[in-house]
């Protein structure tokens, strides 16, 4: 493909680069603190707009518009360019939280919250695809670390937010907030984000995106309602989405080996780093967000604490998560080395897994918090390592296309993850839960109804020894479910074992591909360029 290039290079100063740089943490923090803040606010949004049996519906919506544009924003920002795709991405966003906030049907709540989505997914790809264009391989790694700190620091503000909106204001400031914060991240990047357009000079695959949105819709639905009880992995509804995945699948790599300018290229698959670092994403997609599900909610319900407090007792594995990704992108940007970071990440996170196999209704809170400590620290050791050697790995030109194809797999490794051990943990804890309130006495109806309805806040009410009772069956069946996550973060650390260490490049992506100017050439330029206007001017 041949990229038609600005007329005149942009000069990518140490200055222009922060500035850039500001309006991806914009548009990062507008993102993930939004996903955070909503989480905590479900139940009363649910309650108020009258959709408790169908709460689900918001989780999947948003996941599955996000995953879906994940490559789309990828391959599109190749060929198209990214400042115009960014701004779009922001846009929806915002207004689609308008939409959120001003909504007073459930179902109408549903699509703007997947509108949401389809913002959200190009604001998280957009932002690590344009740090490869402005910033070289072996620099990158202290840029990278704090776009995954930003993840860290949403994950604690945002329970906290939505906690105080709940109780002090009303559901919808989960949403006005994003419209103050989306227009400042617009107009910063607005401004900031000089970065050129291009045009696209082979035919746009339209039927490759098509195939693949509905791959991943068959997907999402077959894990989502292979998850529910009233369907679960038994119901012909969740196998007709099972081969639809299949057929949509099959049907897409046959069109990607033909396509003029695939989506995904089948050329990245003959990468041994890409394929490699990919199925690390893969891998530690279905341990790592397994576990990040159900944790949370052990913590509520043997602490008592509600969605907010309890996201506090997060706060280890958040600071375990931005301390370690800041160190190694550092770290690697000074010594240009980086598989050491994913082997030991991935040791981390085993003996993390290891060690929450050992829950019970009387561990201290301390020491579940030692363990998400070493959790998070594990993750931050790989998650953005291996974007990082995923784009450095591929030609310049495909940086986009990369990045977005690795998040689409930790996002089909979360999904899967989150499905099948959902349903383990949830089956469990069903029969578990069943068998407590028949102990005290109940009916099976009452039994099943009252396990159908428990929260933290009706735990509280019940008597000490119930309660005590309902709290070991939580750990009694959430505990063996990290056995079986176990495998998975094995087969992450042989992945990151056999991760080839090749040189990160010493050139930024649009530098690379002719599209700007870099490092002490650029201070030169932009020097001369000032001294000539100041003596321009009258």
């Amino acid at each position: 493909m041949s990229i038609a290039t600005a007329a005149e290079p942009l000069l990518l100063t140490q200055r222009r680069i922060w500035i850039i740089f500001s309006a991806l943490i914009a548009g990062m923090l507008l993102s993930s603190l939004d996903q955070t803040i909503v989480s905590t606010a479900m139940p009363t949004i649910v309650g108020k707009l009258g959709g408790v049996e169908n709460q689900a519906w918001i989780t999947t919506a948003y996941l599955l518009a996000t995953t879906i544009v994940m490559p789309i924003y990828g391959k599109f920002g190749d060929v198209l360019g990214r400042r115009n795709l960014f701004l779009v991405a922001i846009a929806l966003f915002t207004l689609a939280s308008v939409g959120c906030a001003f909504a007073t049907d459930f179902w109408a709540f549903v699509i703007f919250r997947a509108l949401q989505g389809l913002g959200g997914g190009g604001l998280m790809i957009l932002s690590q695809a344009i740090i490869a264009d402005i910033v070289p391989a072996n620099e990158r790694g202290k840029y990278m670390g704090p776009l995954g700190g930003i993840f860290g620091l949403s994950a604690v503000a945002g329970p906290l937010l939505g906690g105080y909106f709940v109780d002090h204001l009303t559901w919808e400031w989960a949403f006005y907030i994003n419209i103050p914060v989306g227009i400042a991240a617009f107009a910063i990047a607005w401004f900031t984000l000089t970065l050129p357009n291009k045009r696209a000079e082979k035919k746009i695959d339209l039927l490759g995106v098509l195939l693949l949105s509905l791959a991943t819709t068959c997907l999402i639905f077959f894990t989502d309602f292979g998850g529910k009880n009233d369907y679960g992995w038994t119901s012909p509804l969740t196998w007709a989405f099972g081969a639809g995945l299949l057929l949509t699948a099959y049907a897409f790599v046959q069109v990607e080996r033909r396509a003029e300018d695939p989506i995904i290229p089948m050329s990245l698959f003959r990468n041994r780093i890409f394929i490699n670092s990919t199925a690390i994403g893969f891998t530690l997609g279905l341990g790592m967000f397994a576990a990040l599900a159900f944790v949370p909610t052990f913590l509520q319900m043997s602490s008592g604490t509600s969605a907010a407090v309890s996201g506090l007792l997060m706060l280890p594995m958040m600071v375990g998560l931005m301390g370690t990704s800041i160190y190694s992108g550092i770290a690697i940007s000074k010594t240009g080395k980086y598989k050491i970071y994913p082997i030991i990440g991935a040791i981390l996170t085993i003996i993390a897994m290891l060690w929450f196999t050992t829950l019970t209704a009387s561990t201290p809170i301390w020491v579940i918090c030692a363990q998400l400590f070493i959790f998070g620290a594990g993750l931050g050791l790989i998650m953005q390592v291996v974007i990082l050697v995923v784009q450095n790995a591929v030609p310049v030109t495909e940086i986009g296309t990369a990045t977005s194809t690795n998040n689409y797999f930790r996002e089909v490794g979360a999904a899967l993850g989150v499905a099948v051990f959902g349903a383990i943990f949830t089956s469990r804890l069903s029969e578990s839960l069943t068998g407590v309130f028949a102990g005290a006495g109940a009916s099976v109806t009452e039994a099943s109804n009252a396990t159908a309805t428990l929260d933290p806040q009706t735990l509280s009410t019940l008597p000490a020894p119930l309660k005590d009772a309902i709290v070991t069956a939580y750990a009694d069946s959430l505990a063996p479910v990290f056995w079986y996550l176990l495998p998975f973060l094995v087969i992450a650390l042989v992945l990151a074992l056999t991760l080839k260490q090749i040189p990160l490049s010493e050139t930024a992506g649009m530098v690379a591909r002719g599209e700007a100017i870099g490092g002490e050439e650029a201070a030169v330029l932009e020097a001369e360029r000032r001294a000539a206007a100041e003596a321009a001017a009258p």
